[in-house]
């Protein structure tokens, strides 16, 4: 599984993004999908989770209230919508697909990994 994110850039804070995972070279359907993010220095931080039907989703404290996570298993992409972006959201971030089929949590728990596209944002 290859898996492209994009949608990343810069945002004033208060803004909204909202980041894809594409996949291709298989179906994600039955994939536990994920995002995670790291910023400068720091260590990958989970930040949502989604099942495979979606039935399933969870947030990190920091974004719950103001992230959404969802799939759409016909263009077998995933999403991240971010709303009420703050600075302490600046970060690389990257989707993630788990072939288990419970939602997991830390990165060691993934499978394959996107590249991860930068988001910014200014106070």
């Amino acid at each position: 599984v290859q898996l492209q994110a994009s949608g990343g850039g810069l945002v004033q804070a208060e803004g909204s993004l909202r980041l894809s995972c594409a996949a291709s070279g298989r179906t994600i359907r039955t994939f536990v999908m994920g995002w995670f993010r790291q910023a400068l220095g720091k260590e990958h931080e989970f930040v949502a989770g989604i099942n495979w039907n979606a039935g399933s989703t969870d947030y990190a404290n920091s974004v719950k209230g103001r992230f959404t996570i969802s799939r759409d298993n016909a263009k077998n992409t995933v999403y991240l919508q971010m709303n009420s972006l703050k600075p302490e959201d600046t970060a690389v971030y990257f989707c993630a697909a788990n072939r288990a089929s419970g939602l997991a949590y830390t990165a060691r728990d993934y499978d394959y990994w996107g590249q991860g596209t930068l988001v910014t944002v200014s106070s």
